[in-house]
């Protein structure tokens, strides 16, 4: 979002950051305490680590590795994956 630096900067520090970029577009990052990690804004990291549970819990109640792959459209290898990462994260 656009946001003009002379309605938001004090005007001595809008005069400073003149003297480097002045008349263009200045991307200013946010602080990195202010981030969130990738997928939790969205629900994604939440509804993945949903997933993964139910893959697990549907390999150690019989389900095949090659049954779980096509069933969630992901190679054996990711579902293989899947496994021992949430098996970790359980304990």
């Amino acid at each position: 979002m656009y946001v003009n630096g002379r309605h938001v900067l004090p005007p001595e520090l809008l005069e400073q950051v003149q003297e480097y970029v002045q008349g263009k577009q200045l991307y200013i990052p946010k602080n990195d305490d202010t981030r969130t990690a990738w997928g939790e804004k969205s629900g994604t990291k939440a509804e993945l680590r949903h997933r993964n549970r139910q893959i697990l819990a549907a390999y150690e109640k019989g389900a095949s590795i090659d049954q779980l792959a096509a069933e969630h459209f992901l190679s054996e290898d990711s579902i293989r994956r899947i496994i021992c990462k949430t098996r970790k994260e359980r304990y």
